[in-house]
């Protein structure tokens, strides 16, 4: 574990495989962490690529330096973590990969600062959030799956989260990767993770920010103006989207499609849900793989 400090916060990360290799970086989501990569890493390095796998602000050792910084959650502020974690270590280029928040983080850097990104890896598609139109319903179905978003918009969901982390934790897994047999050693591992003293403070503000529930923090609003556009991502990209993911369900067709304008690729993963790194550590891998110019 090493860690580093960008203008907000020092980010703790995993650094391995060869110095000199083309880089990727791995970005866990929501309400996991770096175990995502614990197969997915070792694979790359091993195919002579560098992985960077960083904690996200407000899980395991990842710290705000200034308690007067805003736990924002958001999803401009996550792009520029994964920005501003990219240029401490002098990584000009890279495969940005992730599912979930880590998916959100690199669909935004590539999507606005494109030259950084080598390729893009995506769990579930296009994952930069349209909140101008947030409160548009969606279908019963798709609103029904989003259960946790509301609980976390009202006081007694908060308070939900601070007491029964990791027992919420376990049941999303359950729900969101109805096929994935995980042990409770398993969880275990990411689950004191989210004992970070800024884990419900960020989680809570990124669920009420995308609805307009939570005031976004000034520092990204030029960003954030930028993402409200649903820009294009032009660079080349898989996504790789679960068949039993029980938030995102792949639809038969891939309306996605149209916002990557870049060689880009969709593979439907059987019997994978949300957590696309850890359900499916050699598809994942391999496509990191299939986006690196070496």
């Amino acid at each position: 574990m090493k860690k580093v400090k960008t203008d907000k916060l020092e980010i703790a990360y995993l650094d391995s495989g060869p110095k000199d290799g083309p880089v990727a970086m791995l970005m866990h989501g929501f309400p996991y962490d770096i175990e995502s990569y614990s197969k997915v890493g070792p694979l790359l390095n091993e195919r002579g690529i560098r992985t960077i796998i960083p904690y996200l602000r407000g899980y395991g050792h990842t710290v705000f330096l200034d308690p007067q910084t805003p736990r924002s959650g958001e999803q401009a502020a996550l792009g520029v973590d994964l920005l501003a974690l990219m240029d401490v270590l002098a990584i000009e280029q890279a495969v940005l990969a992730g599912y979930d928040w880590g998916g959100r983080a690199a669909n935004v850097v590539a999507a606005l600062w494109p030259a950084r990104a080598m390729g893009l890896v995506t769990g579930a598609g296009y994952n930069i959030q349209n909140v101008a139109a947030s409160e548009r319903p969606a279908s019963p179905e798709a609103e029904h799956r989003y259960w946790y978003q509301y609980y976390f918009h009202t006081p007694r969901g908060r308070a939900g989260l601070e007491q029964n982390r990791a027992n919420l934790a376990r049941l999303l897994w359950r729900l969101w990767s109805p096929e994935w047999n995980f042990s409770e050693t398993e969880f275990l591992k990411t689950a004191s993770s989210f004992e970070n003293p800024d884990f419900v403070e960020v989680v809570i503000q990124s669920y009420r920010v995308r609805y307009g529930y939570a005031e976004a923090d000034p520092a990204y609003a030029e960003i954030e103006t930028d993402l409200s556009a649903m820009p294009n991502i032009n660079v080349p990209t898989i996504n790789l989207h679960g068949l039993a993911d029980g938030v995102h369900p792949a639809p038969a067709k891939d309306r996605q499609a149209t916002k990557f304008t870049g060689s880009y690729k969709r593979r439907l993963l059987e019997k994978v849900g949300h957590n696309v790194a850890q359900e499916a550590p050699v598809a994942f891998a391999d496509a990191v793989t299939e986006l690196v110019r070496i």
